[in-house]
This record gives C-alpha cells, sequence and structure tokens, in this order.
C-alpha cells in the first residue's frame, strides 16, 4: 500500500490526503464532540489531567517520530551514495580497460553498457515497486566476469590495470548487491504501527481538551492536526529509499563515461 501511494501519488495530493486528512478528521472530531459532551468540553473539567496525558504522549510520539525520521534519511542518503559509488566504480572499469588491446577494450564495452542497461531498465522498475529482481542482471554480470576470466595481460602494463579492474569490479558486485538491500527497506512493523497507530490515537485526544470558544478549540486541534500529518507524510515519503518523488536516481549511470551507452 505505501509503495502504491508513492509512486502513484505526487507530494501534494499526498498532502492533501494526509495533513488534509487529519484536519478534517480533528475538525469532525472537535464539533461532534461538543455536540455530545457540551459539559466535558465547555467546562473543561478535566483538562488538568488531559493536559499531562496529551504533553506525555506527545513527548514520547515525538521522540519516536525523530528516530525515526532521522534512520530514514539516513538510510536514503546512504542509498544514494551506494548508487553513486557504484557507477563510478563501474566507470572505473571501463576506464582501466583503455590500457587493453581494441578488440578486449570493445569486449569490456559491450558488457559494461548491457549491464549498465539492464540495470536502470530492467532492474529500477521493480526496485521502485520494493520487489527486485537481482535475476535479472545476473548473465549480464557473469558476461562481465567471463570477459575478464578470457582475458590473459601480456605486459606490465596490462597487468597492472587488469588487476585493478577486476578489483574494482568485485567493488560493483558489492555495491549492486547493496542496492537491492537497500531498495527493501522499510519500516519494521512495529515502528509503522507506533508512527501510523500513533497518530490515530494522539488526535482523539485533542478532542477532549476543553476550550469554550469553539474557534479557539479548532484552532488548537487543527495546528496539531496538521503537524501529525506533517509527520506521517514525512515518515512516509522517507520509507522506501526508492520509491516515489524522493527516490534514488539511476542518474549516475547516465552520466560521464557511462553516458556513451545511452547515446
Amino acid at each position: 500500500m505505501e509503495v502504491w501511494l508513492l509512486n502513484n501519488l505526487n507530494t501534494f495530493v499526498l498532502a492533501l490526503l494526509f495533513v488534509g486528512g487529519a484536519v478534517l478528521l480533528g475538525v469532525a472530531g472537535t464539533l461532534v464532540m461538543r455536540r455530545r459532551f457540551p459539559r466535558l468540553v465547555l467546562k473543561g473539567e478535566h483538562n488538568d489531567m488531559i493536559g499531562v496525558v496529551l504533553g506525555m504522549y506527545a513527548a514520547i510520539y515525538g521522540i519516536i517520530l525523530a528516530f525515526v525520521v532521522v534512520t530514514e534519511w539516513t538510510c536514503l542518503d546512504v542509498a544514494t551514495a551506494n548508487v553513486a559509488s557504484e557507477a563510478t566504480q563501474t566507470a572505473e572499469v571501463l576506464r582501466d580497460a583503455d590500457a587493453f588491446p581494441a578488440d578486449q577494450q570493445k569486449r569490456v564495452a559491450d558488457a559494461l553498457g548491457a549491464y549498465v542497461r539492464a540495470v536502470v531498465d530492467k532492474q529500477w522498475p521493480l526496485m521502485r515497486e520494493g520487489t527486485p529482481d537481482p535475476n535479472l542482471t545476473n548473465p549480464e554480470v557473469s558476461a562481465l566476469y567471463k570477459v575478464f576470466q578470457d582475458y590473459e595481460p601480456k605486459t606490465p602494463a596490462q597487468t597492472t590495470y587488469y588487476s585493478q579492474a577486476v578489483s574494482t569490479l568485485s567493488q560493483v558486485a558489492s555495491a549492486r548487491r547493496t542496492r537491492l538491500s537497500d531498495s527493501q527497506q522499510a519500516l519494521p512493523p512495529l515502528l509503522s504501527v507506533l508512527v501510523y497507530g500513533g497518530a490515530l490515537v494522539m488526535l482523539p485526544l485533542t478532542f477532549l481538551y476543553g476550550i469554550r470558544d469553539v474557534r479557539a478549540q479548532l484552532m488548537f486541534v487543527m495546528s496539531v492536526a496538521t503537524l501529525i500529518g506533517v509527520s506521517v507524510l514525512l515518515c512516509l515519503t522517507l520509507d522506501r529509499p526508492f520509491s516515489g518523488e524522493l527516490a534514488v536516481s539511476p542518474a549516475p549511470f547516465r552520466e560521464g563515461v557511462l553516458a556513451q551507452f545511452w547515446q
């Protein structure tokens, strides 16, 4: 459900859905509470107790939200850096191949081009859905290793660059595995319950806080609802590194030396 929302609705629509929905729920709940329990709301007989509970709950919920947002933002940064690193290492393999004979350079370039295009065209769409299939690029990875396994360097320079290219190729494979793992990241179920369920519990508590002036109470509830809606929206948009408008981009695989594979 989260992945579908992120991939099919833009941030503005999601804001209307979460923030607008929270505000609408807050306004409706406040008006219903004032009509059904006028004495409780208008006289504010339990405001002291409700204020303590609401403050304690808000503090705990705020700590949880801060932890979740920081963790998700860090994961997004790490995933972005890993993709850039994988693309850079792939380009380094291509540069190292310049020391090889022309026919071997072409074999390396063809194998790398097939791998890069498979990553972007085949694997990336599935990563956006949170269901990457590593087997999609296994043939390209195997073919790339085969190109180096079948080549025997003949000069000291070729031997040096060959060793460096093979070492870098191992780093590309490692970054690939990390990228596939990152694309499946999501909040653990317990944290999801705390974030989304906590919002549903916290907002109704504001209905019980009695304020005689209806406009003042609506402003109070709406401000809390807006804050809750924005917080939940932020957690949602950061939850999946490869989904939504904030998703990690495949642009590094289309830039620099690798741009030749897209011409």
